[in-house]
């Protein structure tokens, strides 16, 4: 039990790696999971969500030296640079042209960045989604399975927030408290929306507000997902999930299931993930228009063999 709650065992949520499969759902050679979700006329009811053409990031900007190693370049005169005697004359001729550029470095995994997980990015058991090998996945090369270019085409759906915290009546959720079924169906009442298929569910837990105020949290402690949620997120169909933290509420719960959001949604249901976006703006203006449903644009960065890739998702209210 956990705040009153039934919650399921350990052997249970072990259990949902067969109970909430979707392996061979979609075709054995499926690398989309859950966001085949996303139909053609699920992108045309997130067109019409924009109803007051006001969009917002929901993603934290990224800096140096904390989130990034980024060298900058810069030559006020192009002509002057090293190496223009053997361009093109007009490389040296035109004195007016000059530029700025960078070479970045960038680990975007963890509790930093926001960013999105594609299903190879955890195994269990060694196997990844659909049933493939973690053999599949290359020190050189990287994936071959159920990379971030599975989404090349984008994710263009109808997100959802659903802010836990405020229905709580809190500014956020402390390090430790799980968001179970009961909560996402109460914020959906307070809220007056409801989470369909394929939906991208977004969950404030209010951290964003936290990290604001007081700068980012240390530690493996956070608020987030609790198991539990997995049969509720399978049901409706959700395409995708995000939240303002790294998702699973840690501790889990279970002793030997340290991350069961992530392991069961990516291996087994194919369900991908934006983690640690900051849902702040996003929140203010869901509140200020009354409307919490909105188009949702995540265009991840084609990087070949990748398990995920840095992303500013928008919400257009």
């Amino acid at each position: 039990m956990t705040a009153g709650r039934p919650t399921p065992t350990q052997d249970g949520v072990l259990g949902y790696f067969d109970t909430l499969s979707n392996w061979g759902r979609w075709g054995d050679d499926d690398e989309l999971g859950t966001l085949n979700h996303i139909t053609d006329d699920v992108r045309l009811a997130a067109a019409r969500a924009v109803r007051h053409g006001r969009s917002v990031s929901c993603a934290w900007e990224v800096v140096a030296p904390e989130d990034m190693e980024r060298s900058t370049t810069t030559c006020p005169c192009t002509a002057d640079m090293p190496g223009a005697e053997n361009m093109p004359p007009a490389f040296h001729a035109d004195r007016r042209w000059g530029f700025s550029s960078e070479r970045l470095g960038i680990s975007f995994h963890g509790n930093t960045l926001t960013h999105l997980d594609s299903p190879c990015h955890i195994y269990w058991d060694g196997t990844m989604y659909n049933g493939r090998s973690h053999s599949l996945v290359d020190a050189s090369t990287g994936s071959a399975w159920a990379a971030v270019t599975a989404a090349a085409n984008g994710i263009i759906t109808r997100g959802v927030l659903l802010d836990v915290a405020a229905a709580r009546g809190v500014p956020w959720l402390e390090p430790g408290e799980g968001v179970h079924p009961d909560d996402l169906e109460e914020t959906e009442r307070r809220q007056g929306v409801q989470v369909q298929s394929g939906d991208a569910v977004l969950l404030r837990t209010g951290y964003g507000r936290f990290r604001h105020e007081n700068g980012a949290a240390s530690g493996f402690t956070q608020a987030g997902w609790h198991a539990s949620c997995l049969p509720w997120l399978h049901e409706r169909g959700v395409a995708l999930i995000g939240a303002d933290t790294p998702q699973d509420v840690q501790p889990s719960g279970y002793d030997d299931v340290l991350m069961p959001v992530h392991a069961v949604s990516l291996v087994a249901m194919g369900l991908w993930m934006l983690d640690n976006c900051d849902l702040e703006a996003c929140a203010t203006t869901a509140a200020e228009l009354g409307q919490w449903d909105f188009h949702l644009a995540i265009a991840p960065v084609r990087f070949a063999g990748t398990s995920g890739s840095p992303v500013n998702p928008i919400a257009t209210f």
